[in-house]
C-alpha cells in the first residue's frame, strides 16, 4: 500500500481517537480539568494530587505555573523565581481569563489524555503534508487538501484554547466539532483519491440522494450537541437521572423526530444500490451505524443514560459521516469526472 494513504489513515483513526477522546470528556464533566492551555496548571505533565497546587515555600517555579490560593483563585507565577518562606504576590498574576477553580485529577488527566492524542494527530498530519510534497508535481491538490488538514487542526487547536478560555461555551463548542468533521471529510478525500477504483460509475440520482443524506447527518450532529447542552444543564441542576427528560426542549423532538428521515433516506439508499446491483458493502455499513445510533437513543431515553452511551451515540454519528463521505465521492466525483470528459 502507499505510505501516504498509510499515514492518511493512521491520521483519520488518530482524528477520530480525538473525537471519541472529546465526547469522553464531555460526558465525564472534564473539559475544565485543565483550566489553561496548552499546558495544564501551568505544567507539561499535570499534577497528580492538589497538594501540588498548593503554594510552597523555599521551592522553584516556572513561568506560568499555577497555585490555588485559599481555594477560590488561581494564580500564575510571573517568571522563573524561588519562592520565599511566605507567599510574595509581586510574583504572581490573579488568572481572570476565567473563575473556574477546581481541582479533580480524574477530570485533569481525562483532558490531558484528551490533548495528547490531539497533539500525537496533529503530528501525523504535519507527515502526511510533507509526504504529500512528492505529488506536488502531478497533483497539486494532494498537497493542498494536505496543508488544509494540517491548518485545521491547528485552528482546532486554536478552538480548543477558546474553548477552555470560554468556560466551555456551547456555540465553540459545537463549531469544535463540526471542524473534526471538515477534517475527517479532507483526510477521507485524500484516501478516496489515491485509492485504486474499479467498477466506477456515474449516476446522478444516487448522488443528490447521498447528498441529502449527508445534509441530514450534519443537521443531526448539530442538533444533537444542543440536546447535549440540555442535558449537560439538568445534570447541573439534579444528579437523578430520572428528572433530565422530564420537560425536553424543542432540540430533544427535533433531534429524536428527525432521525427517522435519516433512517427513511437511507433506507431508500440502500434499496436503490441493491436495485442497481451497486456495491453493498459502504451502504450496508451506513446502515447498520444508523441502526446502532437509533437502538443508542432508545437506550439512553429509557435507560437513564448508561454509561458511555453518550459519547458513543456522537462517535457513531461522525463515523456515519465519513462513510457517508466516503460513498458519496464513488458518485459525485465519477459523476462531475465523465461530465468533463464528455464536455472535452
Amino acid at each position: 500500500m502507499n505510505n501516504f494513504i498509510k499515514i492518511s489513515k493512521i491520521s483519520l483513526v488518530l482524528v477520530y481517537l480525538v473525537i471519541l477522546a472529546g465526547s469522553l470528556v464531555r460526558m465525564t464533566g472534564s473539559g475544565m480539568g485543565c483550566p489553561d492551555w496548552p499546558k495544564c496548571f501551568g505544567y507539561y505533565i499535570p499534577p497528580s494530587e492538589e497538594s501540588e497546587l498548593i503554594f510552597k515555600s523555599n521551592h522553584d517555579y516556572k513561568s506560568n505555573q499555577m497555585i490555588i490560593l485559599n481555594n477560590e483563585k488561581l494564580y500564575t507565577a510571573k517568571s522563573d523565581f524561588r519562592s520565599s518562606n511566605e507567599i510574595n504576590l509581586n510574583n504572581w498574576i490573579l488568572y481572570e481569563k476565567h473563575n473556574y477553580v477546581t481541582y479533580n485529577p480524574v477530570h485533569t488527566w481525562i483532558e490531558f489524555i484528551n490533548r495528547l492524542i490531539g497533539a500525537v494527530a496533529g503530528i501525523f498530519t504535519i507527515l502526511m503534508l510533507l509526504m504529500s510534497l512528492k505529488y506536488w508535481k502531478e497533483n497539486k491538490n494532494i498537497t493542498l487538501i494536505s496543508l488544509l488538514v494540517v491548518l485545521g487542526m491547528g485552528f482546532q487547536a486554536w478552538l480548543g484554547k477558546l474553548v477552555v478560555d470560554s468556560n466551555l461555551a456551547p456555540y465553540k463548542i459545537t463549531v469544535h466539532m463540526l471542524m473534526a468533521l471538515v477534517i475527517v471529510g479532507l483526510i477521507i478525500y485524500l484516501i478516496y483519491t489515491l485509492k485504486e477504483r474499479e467498477n466506477i460509475v456515474s449516476d446522478k440520482k444516487i448522488k443528490y440522494l447521498i447528498i441529502v443524506s449527508i445534509t441530514l447527518t450534519l443537521i443531526q450532529v448539530i442538533t444533537g450537541t444542543q440536546v447535549r447542552e440540555f442535558i449537560d444543564i439538568q445534570y447541573e441542576l439534579s444528579k437523578n437521572k430520572d428528572l433530565w427528560l422530564e420537560s425536553p426542549d424543542f432540540y430533544f423532538y427535533f433531534h429524536r423526530t428527525f432521525s427517522l428521515l435519516v433512517f427513511f433516506i437511507n433506507a431508500f439508499l440502500y434499496y436503490y444500490a441493491f436495485k442497481k446491483s451497486y456495491n453493498l458493502k459502504i451502504i450496508s455499513l451506513i446502515s447498520l451505524v444508523i441502526f446502532l445510533e437509533i437502538l443508542l437513543g432508545i437506550i439512553m431515553y429509557y435507560g437513564d443514560f448508561p454509561i458511555f452511551s453518550q459519547p458513543l451515540h456522537l462517535f457513531l454519528a461522525t463515523i456515519l459521516f465519513g462513510y457517508q463521505f466516503y460513498w458519496s465521492l464513488f458518485f459525485i466525483k465519477n459523476t462531475n469526472d465523465l461530465q468533463i470528459k464528455n464536455n472535452s
